[in-house]
């Protein structure tokens, strides 16, 4: 507020759902296409030279290669029939409609606002190799991401420590007014710190009490 700025509360966007079904599909066509691209271009002492040749090395060598997970987006993504099936053009179509124009920009109209402003992404979270990452959710970039708007990330400080992000997010070809807001805001508030390495956070008093072993 100080350096001239109004932020507005946005309290609802729906459509998440019916974006995420889309995207995910156009992914796999996507990683299909694109895979097989890079690999027919790759050095001859590349032997896998398709997507169905990965897949096909991995179960040859499952036990080296996927000692704790399966390819179940590998397999799903060689089924698809490429980039001129009309499930995928339907699929991306409504996913950059659903996360454009009827998603960023119906935001910034509705609310009278010039970019979206929120956090960019929790605090980093431990990996997990035998239940999975843990991954607490959020995030400000899906729709950016999907659209491919403009979408940038400066430095807000630390939470226990870990650093997190703003994120400003914008219309089509707003690059240069995003990239303004960014370096303003990160001019005034000098939220960057400098990168340590830190002790694990189930260390601190307050979170070890929770990571105790649980009778069994």
């Amino acid at each position: 507020m100080n350096e001239g700025a109004i932020l507005v509360e946005i309290k609802e966007f729906n459509g998440r759902g019916e974006i995420g079904q889309n995207e995910f599909k156009v992914l796999l066509s996507e990683l299909k296409a694109d895979l097989n691209a890079y690999l027919a271009t790759t050095p001859p002492t590349v032997r896998t030279r398709t997507l169905a040749d990965v897949i096909a090395f991995n179960k040859e060598n499952a036990a080296s290669e996927m000692p704790l997970f399966g390819q179940d987006i590998f397999e799903q993504a060689e089924a698809t029939k490429g980039l001129a099936d009309p499930d995928y053009k339907k699929a991306r179509e409504i996913s950059l409609r659903k996360a454009g124009v009827e998603g960023i920009d119906k935001l910034l109209r509705d609310n009278n606002v010039i970019a979206l402003v929120g956090p960019t992404m929790a605090p980093g979270w431990k990996i997990d190799a035998v239940l999975g990452d843990q991954y607490p959710g959020g995030g400000a970039g899906g729709l950016a991401a999907v659209a491919g708007y403009p979408h940038l990330t400066v430095p807000m400080g630390t939470v226990r420590g870990m650093p997190v992000g703003l994120s400003f997010i914008g219309p089509k070809w707003a690059d240069a007014l995003i990239l303004s807001l960014g370096f303003d805001y990160e001019q005034a508030s000098q939220k960057r710190v400098e990168p340590r390495f830190l002790p694990s956070i189930e260390g601190t008093a307050e979170v070890r009490q929770a990571f105790r072993p649980q009778p069994r």
